[in-house]
C-alpha cells in the first residue's frame, strides 16, 4: 500500500526545498517529487529597461555561492545579444576567475556530503568539526583549497564573492606581472593539495559503493547498488568553460529548450500518512498534513529535447571524457576527479596570459535588440541566462540554472531509493536552490499570484 513522507526542509544544501515521496509497504520511493520552496527571485523581471551593465551586476546577488557563474554568463549573453567579442586575454582571466569559483565550490560540496559517509575500515561517519583525525587533518585541507581557490578569483575577478572586474566588453583590468605570479604560485599549490583531495575522496565513495547498509537515525537503511541511477539524458556545454550563441559552433541549441509549468508535472494533493520523528533533523511532516507539490514548486521544468536531462559534472565528463558511471556516487566520483581539472586549467590560461595585452574591445555595440544567450559550466551544471539588448538596455532576460534543470531528473533519480536516503541523492547533485527559484505560484489562499511572470 502506498505512503506518503514528507521531508521538508532538505538539509545540507543552499537555499530551501523538500521532498514529497510515495513509499510502497517497505519505505521504498515509488515517486519522488524534490521542489523548491524558496520565494521568488525575481531577476527577469529587475532586468527589463535597466543597462545592459546594470543587469550582470544585479544577476550575481541572486546567489552567493555561484556569484561568478551568474556574472560571467549574464555578462556573456549581453555580449552575445549585441555582438560583442572580447580580446583574447580578458578570455583568459574569465576561464581562470571561473575555474578558481569551481574549485572552492567543489570543496565546500565536500563539506556537506561527508557526514553521510563513513571513515574507511570504520563504522564511524565523518564529523569534520570535531578536532580529531583524519576529521581534522580533512578540514584543514578542504579550507586550504577554498582560500586558494577564493584568492585567485579575488586576484582575476576583483573580489571572491561578486566579481567587479568583468564588464561587457571584457574586463576593467588586466592584471601586473605580479599578480600573475601570485596565481601560479597559488594554482601550483591548490593542484598537490587537490590531487589529495581527490585520491581522498575516491576511497571514501568507493568505500560507501561497497556498503551493503549505512545508519540513518539509529536504523539500518538498505543501501541500493543503483542508487540516484535514472533514465534521462545528460547536458553539458564544454568540460570547464562553456558556450555561447556568438560560437561558430555553439554546443547548446535554444531551440531545443521548452519549459512546463510545475502544475503540469509535479503531483497534486496528497496527505502525508507516514511520519517518522527519528529523522534527522527535527523528523518528517506530521501525519494528516496536506502537501501539494503542483502548487508549492517555485520553478518550471526544463526540458531538453523534450525530456528532463541531468547537468553538472558526471554530465561533462560523459559528454566529453567517456564517463560511463551512473547514478548517485557517480556523480561524486566525477565532482572529485574535476579537483585537478581545475588548477590544470588556471595554470594553462596563465601560460598564455599577457599581463600587457588589451582586456577590453575597441567597440562596444549597442544591440539591436537580437537574442543572445550565454552558457557556462557552473560548479553545479550548465547555467544558461538569455537576453534581448536594444541601444544599451534589457528588453528580456531569462536564467536556465543548473539545479532548475535537476530538479525533475533528480524526481526520477530518487525512484527505488529507501526514503531514508533520499536526501543523498538530492545532495549529490550539489543543490543551490536560491538562483533556480523564479516565481510565486499561489498566495495564502493557494491562488496563482503569478500569472504574469509565466507567460512563456
Amino acid at each position: 500500500m502506498t505512503k506518503v513522507v514528507e521531508i521538508s526542509p532538505t538539509t545540507r544544501l543552499e537555499g530551501h526545498s523538500k521532498l514529497t515521496l510515495k513509499v510502497d509497504d517497505q519505505g521504498i520511493v515509488e515517486r519522488g517529487d524534490w521542489l523548491s520552496i524558496t520565494p521568488v527571485r525575481g531577476i527577469e523581471k529587475l532586468a527589463i529597461g535597466k543597462t545592459m551593465e546594470q543587469v550582470p551586476k544585479i544577476a550575481s546577488r541572486v546567489c552567493g555561492i555561484c556569484p561568478i557563474a551568474h556574472t560571467l554568463a549574464s555578462t556573456e549573453a549581453m555580449e552575445a545579444s549585441i555582438g560583442c567579442e572580447i580580446p583574447t586575454d580578458a578570455k583568459l582571466l574569465r576561464t581562470i576567475l571561473h575555474a578558481a569559483n569551481r574549485i572552492h565550490s567543489i570543496a565546500l560540496h565536500n563539506i556537506l556530503i561527508l557526514p553521510d559517509f563513513y571513515i574507511p575500515g570504520t563504522e564511524k561517519k565523518f564529523n569534520l568539526f570535531a578536532n580529531e583525525q583524519p576529521d581534522r587533518s580533512v578540514m584543514a585541507r578542504i579550507v586550504r583549497i577554498r582560500e586558494i581557490g577564493q584568492t585567485i578569483g579575488a586576484i582575476a575577478g576583483g573580489e571572491a564573492i561578486h566579481p567587479s572586474n568583468p564588464r561587457i566588453g571584457g574586463m576593467y583590468h588586466n592584471v601586473s606581472p605580479r599578480a600573475k605570479q601570485k596565481m601560479a604560485d597559488l594554482a601550483k599549490e591548490g593542484l598537490v593539495l587537490a590531487h589529495e583531495q581527490m585520491e581522498f575522496m575516491l576511497d571514501v565513495i568507493r568505500n560507501m559503493q561497497n556498503r551493503e547498509f549505512v545508519e540513518v537515525a539509529g536504523k539500518q537503511i538498505p543501501l541500493p547498488k543503483t542508487l540516484g541511477y535514472h533514465n534521462q539524458g545528460v547536458m553539458a556545454t564544454s568540460s570547464m568553460y562553456g558556450s555561447s550563441s556568438l560560437d561558430e559552433n555553439p554546443t547548446w541549441d535554444f531551440t531545443r529548450w521548452k519549459e512546463t509549468r510545475p502544475w503540469d508535472w509535479y503531483m497534486g494533493e496528497v496527505t502525508i500518512d507516514l511520519e517518522d520523528p527519528s529523522y534527522p533533523v527535527g523528523g518528517t511532516t506530521k501525519v494528516g498534513t496536506k502537501a501539494n507539490p503542483q502548487m508549492e514548486a517555485c520553478t518550471g521544468v526544463p526540458t531538453y529535447d523534450g525530456q528532463p536531462v541531468e547537468v553538472g559534472p558526471r554530465a561533462r565528463l560523459s559528454t566529453f571524457k567517456n564517463f560511463d558511471e551512473k547514478g548517485t556516487f557517480a556523480q561524486h566520483i566525477a565532482r572529485q576527479m574535476e579537483y585537478p581539472d581545475c588548477c590544470y586549467t588556471i595554470l594553462k590560461c596563465l601560460d598564455n596570459l599577457n599581463t600587457s595585452g588589451k582586456v577590453l574591445a575597441d567597440h562596444i555595440p549597442q544591440g539591436d535588440g537580437s537574442m543572445g544567450w550565454a552558457a557556462n559550466e557552473a560548479p553545479r551544471g550548465t547555467n544558461i541566462h538569455l537576453a534581448r539588448v536594444k541601444d544599451g538596455k534589457v528588453l528580456w532576460y531569462d536564467m536556465l540554472v543548473p539545479t532548475t534543470w535537476n530538479f525533475p531528473t533528480c524526481s526520477r533519480a530518487l525512484t527505488g531509493a529507501p526514503w531514508q536516503i533520499a536526501e543523498m541523492v538530492v545532495r549529490a547533485y550539489d543543490p543551490c536552490v536560491s538562483c533556480a527559484t523564479h516565481m510565486i505560484v499561489v498566495n495564502e489562499e493557494e491562488k496563482i499570484v503569478a500569472q504574469k511572470l509565466m507567460q512563456w
